[in-house]
Parts: structure tokens; C-alpha cells; sequence
């Protein structure tokens, strides 16, 4: 009981320093003993999320369709080109994040005039991307929005030129850069029956398209940008509409001219090769004729030889005769009545009775 005494007026004016015992006489811990051990596990915490975040604001994460621009108080140090992993000193350097891979801006339909006074509505598309990420980030502030601006009033510039250059029919026979035309490859011949016709041929020949052209006054963008246009498209090439009927009306007004100049073409042929068949055919049927009088003519010829031949004696003559006078006793019986009443001075009569 005495040393229990003692024990408790063995005092000290810190708390934090009085020792407490079982009653075995082992050592029990004291208040102080739980506040330190709480304490270190706190700054021990605190020490590990501020080398998290030391860490992660210290790490630099490129993807590949990125670059990344590495700032130190605004200018940039360096300019990060390859997918992985870098490092940078946090809290110090800044990141910005640029887009590596193919984009695509559609620009907004715009009325454009061509060279003959025409109004025409253009909607065209661009497929870009970035080349110098550090020339981009200081003319564009690494801003995509920014870029689409400037490729905008470029391309609608270098299109606004390019067609006001062309007429109307020009602008739409360059549209996918082919154009058809007809050929003819020779003139009209007649020999004889024979015409030989020059057909007409259609061929597909490759002319600079719009496109192409609008890329050639493009060349600066690169250069002042640090952006490639890869492709500029015209997706779209209308009339407005206040102009479409009447457009369409001159289209059918020509159609119909080139029509009729077809069919006026198309007679004249047809006339000449009817002529021209027509007077083969008088030809030809002169010719039979001539050659059908010469063979009758020989013909009658040879048989008047052949009688000749054959009736050259006297008997042969007299037999003659008498066929002919039958023959022409034929000739005058007509109709039912077959009775013939000669007379004894009659030619024929005298041939049947032999006395001629």
C-alpha cells in the first residue's frame, strides 16, 4: 500500500511522461505512447499522396494519335512526337495536347459566281492534319477550332477563285475531272451503192478536275500553319433555286436544238442515200434492158437462121407455107362458129389445094 503511495505522488508536470504498471509489474502503455503511433501513420499518409502526385504530375502520357507540348512557364521546351511514356518536372512544366491524326471539317455551303455572271452553291468537305505541332501551337494556339477557321476562309477563297475563272458548263464537266466528247472520225462517202457513213464516237478523256484545281492555290498553309490539306472534295455543286427552272429550261431548249440539228443531219443522209440508191437502180435496169434487147435481138436473129436452114429446098419451103396457113387460120377463128368459107382465088385456099 506504501509503494502504491509512492507510485502515485511519483509525479511530473508533463502528463505524457507518467508510466503506468500492471499489477503483475509489467509496463502498460500510456495516452502519450497511443498519440505518437497515431501520429506517424498520419504523416506517413501524407508523405505517400504527395509522392503520388509529385509522381503523377511528373508523367507524361503520349498516345499515338497525339503530340504533346511540353511548356516551362508558357515557352515551349521540347515537343514530344512518339507514343510512350516521359517525364517533365512537375509543377514546373506544362503539357498541352495536340491532335496527330486525320481530321475532317466540313465546311458550310457557300454561294460562289462564275465567270458567266452564274450563281452556283458549293459544299465541299477538307481532310487535314497536323505537321509542325510547334509552329501550330504558335500561330493557332493549339486550338483545332482555330485551324477549321483559317482552313475555311482559305479553302472558300481558293474555291471563290477557282470558279470564277469558269463558266457555268466548265465547273460542271470538271466536277469528278472527266469529261466526254464525241469524235468523229471521218466524212461521208459514197462509192458506187455503197456509203460508208462516219459514225460518231464517244470518248472519256481526263481534264484537271475542280478539286485539283482548288489545291493548286493552296500552298501556303503548311508553311504559315504548320497543317497539311490533304484533300479538299466537293461533295455537293447545285443551282440555287430560284435559278433552277430556268437553267433547266435552257438545258431542254439546247437539247432540243442539237435534236433537230441531229434529225436535219439524219434526213439529208437518208436523202442522199436515196438518191443515190435510186439512181444505181436506173443503172442497173438500163443496163438489163440494153442486155435483154441484145438477146432478143440475137435470138430472133438465130431463128431466122434456123428457118433458113430448115426451109432451104422447095419441099421444105412448101411445107412451110402450109403451116403458116395454118397458123393463120387459127388466128382468124374466133368464138363458137369454127366454119371457114374460102374462095378458090384465096391465098390459103391455094395453098391447100397446092397451087400457090
Amino acid at each position: 500500500m506504501a509503494d502504491y503511495n509512492q507510485n502515485m505522488n511519483h509525479t511530473n508536470s508533463n502528463t505524457d511522461n507518467v508510466e503506468y504498471f500492471n499489477s503483475n509489474g509489467s509496463k502498460k502503455k500510456t495516452k502519450g505512447d497511443k498519440k505518437k503511433g497515431s501520429g506517424f501513420g498520419v504523416v506517413a499518409v501524407l508523405v505517400f499522396i504527395a509522392a503520388a502526385v509529385v509522381l503523377g504530375n511528373s508523367m507524361v502520357i503520349t498516345k499515338q494519335n497525339q503530340f504533346k507540348l511540353i511548356r516551362q512557364f508558357g515557352r515551349v521546351q521540347r515537343v514530344v512526337t512518339e507514343s510512350g511514356l516521359t517525364f517533365k518536372i512537375p509543377f514546373v512544366e506544362s503539357v498541352d495536347t495536340i491532335p496527330k491524326e486525320l481530321l475532317l471539317y466540313d465546311l458550310p455551303a457557300s454561294d460562289v459566281i462564275t465567270s458567266d455572271k452564274k450563281t452556283m452553291i458549293v459544299d465541299s468537305y477538307v481532310l487535314w492534319h497536323v505537321t509542325d505541332p510547334l509552329k501550330f501551337a504558335q500561330t493557332l494556339s493549339c486550338s483545332v477550332t482555330n485551324a477549321e477557321s483559317r482552313i475555311d476562309a482559305i479553302v472558300y477563297n481558293a474555291t471563290k477563285n477557282t470558279i470564277s475563272n469558269m463558266k457555268q458548263d466548265e465547273v460542271i464537266r470538271s466536277r469528278d475531272g472527266k469529261m466526254t466528247i464525241t469524235v468523229d472520225e471521218g466524212e461521208t462517202n459514197v462509192t458506187n451503192n455503197d456509203m460508208v457513213l462516219s459514225e460518231p464516237k464517244e470518248e472519256v478523256i481526263e481534264i484537271t478536275s475542280l478539286t485539283e484545281e482548288i489545291m493548286t492555290q493552296i500552298n501556303h498553309v503548311e508553311e504559315q500553319y504548320g497543317i497539311e490539306i490533304v484533300v479538299v472534295d466537293v461533295k455537293k455543286l447545285d443551282l440555287p433555286d430560284d435559278n433552277k427552272q430556268a437553267v433547266y429550261a435552257r438545258m431542254i431548249s439546247e437539247r432540243e436544238n442539237i435534236a433537230a440539228q441531229y434529225t436535219a443531219e439524219g434526213k439529208s443522209e437518208a436523202k442522199m442515200i436515196e438518191n443515190t440508191t435510186d439512181k444505181e437502180v436506173s443503172i442497173m435496169l438500163s443496163d438489163a434492158q440494153a442486155q435483154a434487147e441484145a438477146t432478143i435481138a440475137e435470138g430472133e436473129a438465130e431463128y431466122m437462121r434456123i428457118l433458113s436452114d430448115a426451109y432451104a429446098n422447095p419441099e421444105k419451103m412448101d411445107f412451110y407455107s402450109f403451116v403458116r396457113a395454118l397458123d393463120a387460120i387459127k388466128g382468124s377463128i374466133t368464138g363458137d362458129n369454127k366454119t371457114i368459107i374460102l374462095s378458090d382465088d384465096s391465098p390459103v385456099a391455094q395453098i391447100f389445094n397446092g397451087q400457090y
